[in-house]
């Protein structure tokens, strides 16, 4: 029965363990920077708005700009645990969870910033 099974040896070497986490990359990295920096920008939304309507802003812009912050943190975090793995077999599934994982935060990130903002009526 066991000749069905594959040879499964936890500790063995995987040759091509680097392509997940370099694909992640390539999309991660480029994604999180435009939305950093979009959000980093959004600041500057309200600058011409009368008081009542610039402390609103500020007040959903601070609480959404924390959360885009610590997301892309997360979401970065995920991808150098993706590079750090050892490369072993039994490391496989996880790397590739944590190479989805990445670019998913990312734009659970930017779409949760884009959520909590409340922009200025005149936009």
């Amino acid at each position: 029965m066991s000749y069905l099974l594959p040879d499964y040896a936890p500790m063995a070497r995987v040759p091509r363990a680097w392509v997940s986490p370099l694909v992640s990359s390539l999309v991660t990295l480029p994604l999180a920077s435009v939305a950093f920096l979009y959000g980093s920008l959004s600041a500057m939304a309200c600058d011409s708005c009368d008081s009542a309507e610039s402390d609103h802003f500020d007040a959903s812009f601070m609480v959404g700009y924390d959360v885009l912050r610590v997301v892309l943190g997360l979401s970065l975090g995920a991808l150098v645990l993706s590079w750090a793995l050892p490369w072993r077999q039994r490391n496989t599934s996880v790397r590739w969870v944590l190479a989805v994982l990445a670019p998913c935060l990312t734009v659970i990130g930017f779409v949760l910033f884009l959520g909590l903002v409340d922009r200025p009526s005149g936009m």
